[in-house]
């Protein structure tokens, strides 16, 4: 890879202003006594510096956002707020996206990167990634809910997967539950309890196959994540 090309792919500047970074010097190659921008270098094992700094080449970027209300799970939009308004500076150049979409008023897990390779295996319809939800939903449920999530669900256009649905309290107004998906149709978790007489009144995902959302991440806050988070986010995707 070209050495300006690295730089500038490690968000260090644009490719002009990296090109006048080498030639001022501020740039060092171990190994290498002379550097230009047109320099190749293994960007995986190349140790390079500027103005004194290791700087680290990635090529893709994981980041775990707890998603607010009311924000969008886009790149952009004219009026709203939308998920990668939340990104940090350092990562902007990467150029992220949402993996999959939550719906504006559901909040919690939201993985945004720019591999797309990831996010593809992750949203294929043929390996069942296990998505989990906390629900609240207006009104008392029972073991016939939790039995008819199990043997899927005919909301008309089209016939639910499995799923597991897990009572964790039951009042006469309102019941907290867990749901785990292995599908994502649109609004589907809230369609599954319209068919069964119930209102959701509030959808927070807190897991993505076997990675769960950091329980000490506000809403609105993001973060990078770490090796061991990727294998769980990842786990038999390959």
């Amino acid at each position: 890879m070209r050495l300006d090309k690295f730089l500038a792919d490690c968000g260090t500047g644009t490719r002009s202003e990296v090109k006048k970074l080498i030639r001022s010097g501020a740039v060092r190659v171990i190994g290498l006594d002379k550097i230009s921008p047109d320099t190749k270098i293994d960007e995986k094992s190349a140790e390079v510096y500027l103005n004194g700094e290791p700087i680290g080449y990635k090529k893709y970027v994981y980041l775990m956002l707890n998603k607010p209300e009311n924000c969008l799970s886009a790149t952009q939009d004219r009026y709203k707020t939308v998920v990668t308004d939340f990104v940090p500076s350092e990562f902007k150049h990467f150029d992220v996206f949402p993996i999959g979409r939550l719906d504006i008023d559901t909040v919690g897990l939201c993985i945004l990167t720019n591999d797309g390779g990831l996010a593809h295996r992750l949203l294929s319809p043929a390996r069942h990634i296990p998505k989990t939800y906390l629900a609240e939903v207006d009104g008392a449920l029972s073991d016939e809910d939790v039995k008819a999530f199990e043997s899927g669900m005919d909301l008309g256009d089209f016939i639910t997967k499995p799923s597991r649905l897990e009572i964790i309290s039951a009042a006469e107004n309102k019941s907290l539950s867990k749901v785990t998906i292995f599908e994502g149709k649109f609004h589907q978790i809230k369609r599954m309890f319209k068919s069964r007489g119930r209102e959701v009144t509030h959808l927070k995902r807190i897991a993505m196959n076997r990675l769960l959302l950091d329980g000490n991440l506000s809403e609105g806050e993001i973060r990078e994540l770490t090796t061991d988070e990727l294998e769980l986010l990842t786990y038999d995707t390959e």
